[in-house]
């Protein structure tokens, strides 16, 4: 279990943002990275990174942005070892308003693509790379990839300069031999790259899949506190650290700040293992549907949900 080339991101503030539009208040996120800073984690990936005309700040928080001056409220005056990292999705950061990182607290950007963005993908994480900031692609929903269009986007990274590389179960859909098949797919096809595993928690594999993928030589890992995350959430990042046996690694302030941040937001937000979540996982299908289901007064409704997946199915 432990492999001193592992490191952990904990994506609660950007993952978790998915399900209240990154409305948490600078306290919250103030207690994450007081938390990753006491429990030995390496990375924080704070939110996104998004340029203001893509998005209003009246509709989502300031977590979808990470502009500097709102990073600085929460890192000034606390001493840390963790590295700030944000996601950037294709089409929705202009070039010229990613700074350079010497002037900027991020120190990493992920660039979030599907299989059919890889060039866009590249082209991006390249460009920051030439700002200064370390970067990772992560290609999302591969579990509906072909294997074709897979090696082809696999072909493409391996020629890049990117040096991590991220499988993403973006459904929950994955099972360990899928993952397995996958990390040995990676592995052959990305030489001297890292490999990273980014799961969700739709069928209550993410943090088995995180096992296997670390078993078969995944050394960048992501997790949430209390899995918090879009749908169904993700591997939990407590589990996690206490699997991992890394003396690095404290859990205690991890189970605090869950203690006084975290699980009060599960009174707001239906983030976790529910039934509709299961379903789309099951059905390898995007969850905003559960989610829309889970916002309704019919939420607890599974087999009129079931239902109406199989018949929307139908109509596809």
């Amino acid at each position: 279990m432990y492999r001193k080339e592992i490191k952990v991101m904990d994506c609660t503030v950007r993952d978790g943002g998915l399900m209240n539009k990154w409305q948490f208040s600078d306290e919250f996120v103030r207690g994450v990275y007081q938390a990753c800073t006491d429990a030995g984690i390496d990375y924080m990936e704070i939110g996104y990174l998004t340029s203001e005309h893509v998005f209003s700040r009246d509709e989502v928080g300031p977590w979808k942005f990470c502009a500097n001056a709102d990073l600085a409220r929460i890192v000034d005056g606390i001493p840390s070892n963790v590295k700030l990292s944000a996601m950037a999705d294709i089409g929705r950061i202009d070039l010229d308003d990613i700074p350079p990182a010497g002037d900027s607290l991020l120190d990493m950007i992920r660039v979030a693509c599907y299989i059919h963005q890889v060039d866009k993908a590249i082209f991006l994480a390249e460009h920051c790379m030439d700002k200064g900031y370390e970067v990772t692609i992560n290609v999302m929903a591969v579990s509906k990839v072909n294997e074709h269009d897979l090696d082809q986007g696999l072909s493409d990274l391996a020629l890049s300069r990117v040096p991590t590389i991220y499988l993403v179960d973006s459904f929950g859909s994955m099972y360990c031999e899928s993952i397995e098949h996958l990390m040995k797919k990676y592995q052959a096809a990305l030489k001297g790259k890292t490999i990273g595993i980014h799961a969700h928690n739709n069928m209550q594999l993410a943090m088995s899949n995180t096992i296997t993928a670390i078993i078969n030589g995944a050394n960048m890992l992501d997790a949430t506190l209390l899995g918090m995350g879009r749908g169904a959430g993700n591997c939990p990042v407590e589990i996690l650290v206490a699997f991992l046996k890394n003396p690095k690694y404290r859990l205690l302030p991890l189970l605090k700040v869950i203690q006084e941040q975290v699980l009060p937001w599960q009174k707001k937000v239906d983030w976790g293992y529910h039934i509709p979540y299961l379903v789309t996982g099951a059905m390898n299908e995007h969850p905003r549907d559960a989610m829309q289901w889970m916002d309704s007064p019919q939420k607890n409704d599974y087999v009129a949900f079931i239902k109406k997946m199989h018949d929307d199915e139908i109509l596809e």
